[in-house]
C-alpha cells in the first residue's frame, strides 16, 4: 500500500448500495484523492491481516494513512461520517449526527445493512469501475 496519506474506502463489491455509494464519492470527489478495494480483495484481506478487530466487519471501512504511515481505521457510521467530512460543503452537515451517541447511529446502521441486499440487490460479482476512475480502485 502507498504509504503517502489518503483515504481508502473499503466496500462489499457485491452490494448494490455499497456499489452506489461508492458511484456517489466519485462523483462529488473533487479532489480526486480518495480510492476504493472491495471486502473480497486483496488489499482488503491484508488490512484484515494488520487489524485483527475488523475480522468479520461486513461494513464501510474507512482507512486514513496518515504521514508516518500509520493507519487510523473507522466502521459502519463513524465511516459514514469521514466519508462526510472529506467531502465537505453541504454533506459535512452530516457530522452533526456525532451528538447522537454512537451505539446508537451504528445500531441504524446496523439495521439498514441488514436489509441491504433486499433493498438495493446483490451482484454475482464485484462490478468493474469505468475506465476513467479504474486507477482509484485497489485490488
Amino acid at each position: 500500500m502507498d504509504a503517502s496519506p489518503g483515504l481508502v474506502l473499503l466496500y462489499d463489491g457485491l452490494c448494490g448500495f455499497c456499489d452506489g455509494t461508492v458511484q456517489f464519492v466519485l462523483k462529488r470527489d473533487r479532489a480526486g484523492r480518495m480510492r476504493f478495494a472491495t471486502l473480497q480483495g486483496d488489499h482488503a484481506r491484508a488490512v484484515l491481516e494488520r487489524h485483527p478487530s475488523l475480522r468479520g466487519v461486513d461494513s464501510l471501512v474507512l482507512i486514513e494513512t496518515t504521514t508516518d504511515g500509520g493507519e487510523r481505521v473507522h466502521v459502519r457510521s463513524e465511516a459514514v461520517l469521514g466519508l462526510a467530512r472529506y467531502l465537505g460543503g453541504r454533506w459535512r452537515a452530516l457530522t452533526l449526527m456525532r451528538v447522537v451517541p454512537r451505539g446508537l447511529r451504528d445500531l441504524g446502521y446496523d439495521i439498514f445493512a441488514r436489509f441491504r441486499y433486499r433493498w438495493f440487490g446483490r451482484y454475482t460479482a464485484c462490478p468493474i469501475p469505468a475506465p476513467d476512475v479504474r486507477a482509484r480502485f485497489i485490488d
